[in-house]
């Protein structure tokens, strides 16, 4: 078989004999002359529209580019190539320094680009497939030039390009199909050459055109600005009765007069009521309700809950809590709900934006329910557009997201948040001069610990650089260095109970906060965040508890994140004036700082593939690779940051950058070939010498344009080639097809002699006729 030359889909069909890809070119004058007028009224267009004038320069190189490569378009021209590809890179590189200057609108500046890659192009044109390249460009010019144009003066230049464009599709079609040029017909008359060309046709297709272009033009509707965006979304779902979003469905509470575990309510396993200790379900997380008990024991059956496809990793954030309660939360203004509805035509709905003064990145989340979860969206922070099913969604205080239906099993939505950055620097600049609403809502503390909770808060800040506990900062002196020192403080010196029921219940007149920090040395991992927030108010920074999901595990192949129940927990969050609620994980063996949004995230995928795959490794194994790789990717990081200084070193550094860039791709384009050509040459040694010599006669012939096809038998293939190859040509061919046959299914011996100077014989002459 033809192992390392596979032919050409098209090669065997006996209509286009010889007309290999690698040896194509386009021998019709007429054709390239209409392909160069197309590219030049491209050009034209742009200066008209600009109304500017620097591209006459590209109209008389073009025409010499274009006659050159007509001359050369039998020839290899592999220098020439390598000159126009250094000539493109200093062009790319003249582009980015003019953008600097030009971030404002950078169309001119694409065009300008355009051309002078279109005029390199053009002295390496020798097929049709380039000619093709070259008009589409010129369609391209002709975009930018309607994009710019403010006068009826860019409309001439259309209707030519029109013009010009249709006859050169019908050449192009004839090229394609392998007929004959238009000049191989001058033998015949001129009428004979005109007739060719149906003049009339293109003449009813010109106005047919024109006609149906200004018709769509008078009723297209013109938008300020318009953007088609689709994202997943589950079928309309209706909803009845009237919905005020003031109510949580947890299918994890008792409904008050039924069963367990059948809706909203008190009493029982799972139950909301702050006070009265019991168990959690073991199916759906305590915290999704308006009030939240943490004085319940027990655990969750690990099972999956929602699969999210999400352009970054996060915390799918579901519900805020403002009021603490002394053995948990609860939101006061659970009655103060703002109910939005979507357009009937649109899954799409509008949120009321956050104005925020930071840097924001727009992420885009879908999720996919898995098992059945509250009427409670999980979403990353700060969302501003949500696609859902249902007519209209909810918005409470705490900024979490109500449907007015369960979220059932298979029910998809997306999300878009405007996440903002999490600047350290800046928020530690912050203003503490705080709005009225925030500290009526999250400053409040029980009076009956609030002055023990504030000394010990204050005890641990000031000795902020003893007991090992890391130095964050030189001073203390922002609510974020606080924040984020206090959170580490509790992980480093509180801990969780390793059996869910060894820690005691809470007594009625027991408190979370004063039994955690004082009493039993830890607790449950929502405990954590309880505590860090409350010590934050009781010193006077803003905070709330707010509780979802983690990310989940990140499935590769997928890309998706699989989010288990047991992925919800509860962490504290904390305002800042201007930028807003960021939030701080003070629970052990967490991330201080949940996932969000980075600066730079080039390889995060790679990432978290390894992240992956390094938890089915020993650990030993683990370090080793983890060594290696990062022995090996320093030295990339190195090699690339010297590459890279290379382009802040002023325009002899961008050329030298450049230039060793194409030198290195040339190099390794070249080593790649020999590579290949070596290979081959192994592969043809190991085999039987017949064979050898059957398969080098395969490769010879599919570089001469006519391969043989997989579907062919060798005698078959020896037929065709009486077609298409001289008749020496497809004796040689024939003989050593037959030869190869009798050897591999008859076990005759053939004569290798003979028909190694038969090949050789044959190669000569081809390298003559060339």
């Amino acid at each position: 078989m033809n192992r390392f030359w596979p032919p050409s889909v098209g090669n065997f069909w006996p209509r286009n004999p010889q007309r290999s890809p690698l040896i194509e070119v386009e021998d019709s004058i007429f054709l390239r002359v209409l392909v160069l007028a197309l590219v030049i009224l491209g050009i034209v267009a742009t200066d008209i529209a600009a109304e500017t004038s620097f591209s006459f320069w590209a109209f008389p190189l073009s025409g010499v580019g274009a006659i050159w490569s007509y001359y050369r378009r039998r020839d290899a021209n592999v220098a020439v190539k390598f000159c126009i590809a250094i000539g493109m890179l200093v062009a790319l590189g003249a582009f980015f320094g003019r953008l600097v200057g030009e971030l404002n609108d950078t169309r001119l500046g694409l065009a300008e680009l355009l051309i002078q890659l279109q005029v390199l192009h053009s002295f390496d044109t020798p097929r049709r497939k380039d000619l093709g390249y070259s008009i589409i460009i010129g369609l391209i010019l002709l975009g930018v030039a309607g994009t710019l144009s403010q006068t009826l003066a860019f409309a001439p230049v259309l209707l030519l390009f029109l013009a010009i464009a249709l006859p050169t599709l019908v050449l192009d079609y004839r090229s394609r199909l392998g007929l004959q040029p238009l000049k191989t017909q001058k033998e015949k008359s001129h009428q004979q050459n005109s007739s060719t060309l149906n003049f009339k046709f293109l003449i009813l297709n010109f106005l047919l055109i024109v006609g149906l272009g200004l018709a769509i033009f008078a009723i297209l509707p013109r938008f300020p600005g318009y953007q088609l965006r689709t994202f997943p979304v589950s079928s309309t779902i209706q909803v009845k009765g009237s919905f005020t979003g003031r109510s949580i469905i947890n299918p994890g509470y008792v409904r008050q007069g039924k069963g367990n575990n059948q809706g909203s309510g008190s009493g029982g396993t799972g139950q909301n009521q702050t006070g009265q200790p019991g168990q959690v379900d073991n199916n759906f997380y305590y915290g999704f309700n308006s009030q939240i008990n943490q004085n319940l024991r027990g655990e969750m059956k690990p099972k999956v809950v929602m699969r999210v496809r999400s352009q970054i990793e996060g915390f799918w954030r579901v519900l805020g809590f403002d009021r603490y309660t002394g053995k948990g939360w609860e939101i006061s203004r659970n009655e103060d709900v703002t109910t939005i509805k979507r357009s009937p035509w649109s899954y799409q709905i509008f949120l009321y934006p956050s104005v925020l003064v930071g840097k924001t990145q727009e992420v885009v989340q879908t999720y996919t329910v898995v098992a059945d979860l509250p009427n409670l969206i999980p979403a990353m922070a700060y969302p501003k557009e949500v696609y859902f099913p249902t007519p209209l969604i909810a918005v409470d205080q705490e900024d979490g997201l109500r449907s007015p239906v369960e979220l059932s099993e298979g029910l998809t939505y997306t999300v878009i948040s405007a996440v903002p950055y999490r600047d350290r620097t800046l928020l530690g600049k912050a203003s503490t001069n705080y709005p009225k609403h925030i500290k009526k809502y999250y400053l409040q503390v029980p009076p009956e610990i609030a002055e023990k909770v504030r000394q010990q808060t204050e005890e641990i800040l000031a000795n902020y650089n003893k007991d090992g506990v890391t130095k964050f900062s030189k001073s203390l002196d922002s609510p974020y260095e606080k924040a984020l020192y206090l959170a580490q403080y509790l992980k480093q010196h509180y801990s969780v109970p390793q059996n869910p029921l060894e820690l005691p219940y809470l007594s009625e007149k027991e408190d979370l906060v004063e039994a955690f920090l004082f009493k039993q040395k830890g607790g449950y991992p929502d405990h954590f965040s309880t505590v860090l927030t409350v010590m934050l108010r009781s010193i006077g920074i803003p905070a709330r508890l707010v509780a979802g999901f983690s990310a989940g595990e990140f499935n590769p192949f997928t890309g998706l994140y699989v989010v288990r129940n047991t992925d919800a927990y509860a962490m504290t969050e904390v305002y800042f004036p201007k930028y807003g609620w960021f939030a701080f994980d003070p629970i052990p063996n967490h991330p201080l700082i949940p996932p969000s949004v980075e600066d730079t995230q080039t390889f995060s995928v790679l990432r978290q593939l390894w992240q992956w795959v390094a938890g089915w490794l020993p650990s030993p194994v683990t370090g080793l690779l983890n060594n290696v790789f990062g022995t090996i990717l320093s030295w990339v990081i190195k090699a690339i940051a010297w590459f890279l200084a290379l382009f802040s070193q002023g325009w002899f550094g961008v050329l030298t950058g450049l230039i060793l860039a194409t030198i290195a791709a040339f190099l390794g384009w070249l080593g790649w070939g020999q590579w290949r050509e070596w290979r081959n040459r192994r592969w043809l040694k190991k085999l039987p010498a017949m064979e050898s010599l059957y398969q080098q006669m395969l490769q010879w012939t599919t570089q001469k344009g006519l391969g043989k096809h997989p579907a062919q038998t060798p005698l078959e293939y020896a037929r065709v080639s009486y077609e298409h190859h001289a008749p020496a040509t497809a004796e040689v061919i024939d003989e050593i097809s037959q030869a190869y046959v009798s050897w591999r299914y008859g076990g005759h011996s053939p004569n290798l002699k003979r028909l190694r100077e038969r090949w050789q014989g044959l190669k000569k002459a081809g390298k003559t006729d060339k």
